[in-house]
């Protein structure tokens, strides 16, 4: 009986034939593989194993799979490379992608990655390079085409041909620009390939255009593609002359990467990379646990002050936890929702007042519905018309000043220069905890003491 042949099995893995140590089969899958899921495989093996492969197959490192692996994985492999063979690699390129992998590298291995380079691209790494990071200069695409009003289609057509090899790999738009090569419109490729030859561009130019300044911020700009829903954008110098262009595949990336920083930023933590060590990740999260145990101990103080009345009535031992742990999803609730808003500008100075009434009417009305759960249940479970009383008063003060609480602690650090998504939930958490113990056992000690 003939044996399967193994080396067909289109469900092997990089995995898998780096473990059979079989050269034949591991060239055979990543020829079969798509570089993304190339990308995707080399992410989840470990660093000893991406070691092996690079090894093994270097010619596994192409542009096309660069492009598409997470940070800390080109961090992790970097190391690994020649620097020619990163060049190589970069060349295939777009010059923002090429730019974020030589972000990840160490200052002596990047000089000698430039030097490896040829001169047109090192020139564009370098320029990309001299902006700030998370500014549309340094993720631009520095490859665009641009054409004159008085062109016309066929002049559009021939030039773009002639340029063959400068071409952007991916594009939407021609710009038209005027002779101080300041973009004045554009003409999308479709309009461009229906149009007779003979057809001015001036004619079928739009002059509705958005431009983003090459000095912007990735978040606003990511706000301008939202807005006006764009698929392309000329980008721009101080002077407004054309300097490159922003693609939707690029903001996506941009959009993608902040709204995950938000995320984590809420919870006061960073992202944990495969590649990331315990030690990392411990030192990543143990600052901010630490401004929690000090807030948690501002709100135990709290506790401390009121431990007399706790002694003579153990019930309150029993229900305010219950009170600041409702105050404190409620202040979670309204802190997510503040924080969506000002990320989307929906939350500006002329709605904050709004905002606020908003917000403070709604926590008043769920304050009522759970006080009247809650004194309900008080009265049930220990039979006491006052202390289900207390319940109902101290429900209703927390949520309230949880839900302000909520909103105006994002916009005060908003206004302050600080990033809201990092450091809003332990401002809200602390008042909510504060404020539910100290209107809980407050009230106590005037009713039932």
């Amino acid at each position: 009986m003939s044996q399967p042949d193994l080396h067909h099995e289109d469900d092997t893995s990089i995995q898998d034939a780096l473990a059979m140590n079989d050269e034949v089969l591991l060239s055979e899958t990543l020829a079969r593989l798509h570089p993304a899921d190339v990308s995707d495989e080399l992410e989840q093996l470990s660093s000893e194993e991406r070691v092996d492969l690079i090894a093994r197959a270097p010619e596994v490192i192409s542009g096309d799979v660069l492009a598409e692996l997470e940070d800390d994985v080109v961090e992790d492999i970097l190391p690994f490379l020649d620097a020619d063979r990163i060049a190589d690699a970069l060349s295939d390129m777009d010059n923002d992608d090429a730019t974020q992998i030589l972000e990840e590298m160490g200052e002596a291995q990047r000089d000698e990655v430039l030097d490896a380079a040829t001169p047109k691209d090192r020139a564009g790494y370098e320029e990309s390079l001299a902006f700030d990071e998370e500014t549309i200069g340094r993720l631009m695409q520095r490859q665009f085409v641009a054409t004159p009003e008085f062109w016309s289609v066929g002049d559009a057509i021939n030039h773009m041909r002639e340029t063959g090899d400068d071409l952007p790999e991916l594009f939407f738009n021609v710009y038209v620009v005027d002779l101080a090569f300041k973009p004045i419109g554009y003409v999308p490729v479709s309009h461009l390939m229906r149009a007779q030859r003979d057809v001015r561009i001036s004619d079928l130019m739009l002059d509705t255009i958005v431009t983003i300044g090459q000095d912007t911020d990735q978040e606003e700009a990511a706000y301008l593609f939202e807005k006006y829903n764009l698929i392309s954008a000329p980008v721009v110098n101080a002077q407004g002359r054309l300097v490159g262009m922003m693609t939707v595949d690029d903001i996506i990336e941009i959009i993608q990467d902040e709204n995950k920083e938000d995320i984590l930023a809420l919870a006061g933590v960073s992202d944990a990379g495969l590649a990331d060590t315990a030690v990392e990740t411990v030192r990543a999260r143990a600052p901010w646990l630490f401004v929690n145990l000090l807030t948690a101990v501002l709100a135990s103080l709290v506790i401390a002050r009121f431990d007399y009345a706790i002694t003579e009535i153990v019930a309150l031992a029993v229900l305010m936890p219950i009170v600041a742990s409702m105050g404190g999803n409620a202040g979670t609730q309204a802190l997510t929702v503040a924080v969506r808003a000002l990320s989307e500008r929906e939350l500006t100075t002329k709605s904050a007042w709004r905002a606020i009434r908003r917000e403070s009417l709604a926590a008043l009305i769920i304050g009522v519905i759970f006080a009247v759960v809650l004194a309900l249940i008080t009265y049930l479970w220990f039979g006491d018309k006052q202390l289900a009383g207390v319940a109902f008063i101290a429900m209703i003060v927390n949520h309230i000043f949880a839900g302000l609480a909520g909103i105006a602690v994002p916009l005060g650090l908003k206004r302050a220069g600080a990033d809201p998504a990092v450091s809003s939930s332990v401002f809200v958490t602390t008042v909510t905890d504060v404020v539910g113990f100290f209107s809980f056992l407050g009230t106590a000690v005037l009713i039932l003491l």
